[in-house]
């Protein structure tokens, strides 16, 4: 495992419960107030190719000039205007960063724009996405941050810009990144809220699917399941896609060799309490010279919080990469 530790994470005591910093993550208080990136945003569809179309909402700083582009990729069942990916976009729009903020299919209000359903398996109109929200810069360094099922499309992306670099695209940020979908899978199914509040929103998910193309899904059979193991079995079982879940799993992890020829700079940052991702994925993790890897004994999943409203230690990360990327020193 390559890559040095960085200044740790110590948050308050009373902060320390990794269910509480995974909570408060996604909580709408953290997110409340004015935030001028969200009032500054505009919605773009782009194409993403083969006939794809996703959602994303770009902001750009006015009155001076913009000091780069972050692009930001929310988790499985997130969006855009998920709270960790409001607070992040408002930060880094306040040290007038633009910011374009990618929804996934059917993630968001996004379920009619494609008649196919997401897989995590689809990074290539992921890549595709990100490559256009970058070509939007208008100057200086472009960071793709992704977080928890965005860290690993971000990472598998870096992986990827290696036959096909995207302009300006400088460093990738992977916050609490599912390495192995399978062991994230598990540790949800294992949790008892984070089975619930997955599978809810899971649940609502294809069911809103469902009702705007009957003529292709009825999740009637799929919804019977109780895990969310259960539910991705009974899915790829009617998709012929992969033989087994597990099949599925492996065919978007991103295994102990996958990030150690990318150029790219990489920043991983994770905690040894997540109850989502385990740390033991991390183990064995090969990484080049100018990737670093940043395991925290506190922060939960996608947390590193200070406070309900300070900035996380992982947006002050981003804000010192763009800094840095912006000098030419990244």
């Amino acid at each position: 495992m390559q890559g040095r530790q960085d200044t740790e994470f110590l948050p308050p005591r009373l902060l320390r419960s990794a269910f509480l910093q995974t909570a408060l993550s996604s909580l709408g208080l953290r997110a409340a107030g004015k935030n001028p990136m969200a009032d500054a945003s505009r919605e773009v569809i782009l194409d993403a190719g083969g006939g794809v179309r996703l959602q994303g909402f770009h902001a750009q700083v006015r009155g001076r000039p913009a000091r780069g582009l972050a692009v930001l990729l929310h988790g499985w069942e997130g969006s855009a205007g998920s709270t960790y990916i409001l607070h992040t976009g408002k930060a880094l729009f306040s040290e007038g960063y633009d910011v374009f903020r990618l929804n996934l299919r059917d993630h968001g209000q996004t379920h009619h724009l494609n008649r196919g359903l997401f897989y995590g398996t689809l990074l290539e109109e992921v890549f595709e996405g990100v490559a256009r929200a970058a070509s939007l810069s208008r100057g200086g360094p472009v960071l793709l941050a992704g977080f928890s099922l965005g860290g690993n499309f971000a990472l598998r992306i870096a992986r990827r810009m290696e036959d096909n670099p995207v302009m300006r695209l400088s460093h990738v940020l992977a916050v609490s990144p599912a390495l192995d979908p399978a062991s994230a899978t598990d540790s949800i199914d294992a949790h008892p809220f984070l089975h619930w509040y997955f599978r809810r929103k899971w649940k609502r998910s294809l069911l809103k699917k469902q009702a705007l193309f009957p003529d292709l899904y009825d999740f009637s059979p799929v919804l019977r399941e109780r895990t969310i193991r259960g539910i991705t079995a009974s899915l790829i079982r009617a998709s012929g896609m992969y033989e087994s879940a597990d099949e599925y799993f492996r065919s978007y992890a991103v295994g102990a060799r996958g990030l150690e020829g990318v150029g790219t700079p990489v920043t991983i940052v994770h905690s040894r309490d997540d109850p989502a991702v385990p740390v033991g994925d991390f183990t064995g993790l090969l990484l080049a010279s100018n990737h670093r890897l940043v395991i925290h004994r506190y922060g939960g999943h996608n947390g590193f919080l200070y406070g309900p409203r300070a900035l996380s230690w992982y947006e002050r990360e981003a804000l010192r990469i763009m800094r840095q990327e912006g000098t030419g020193h990244g």
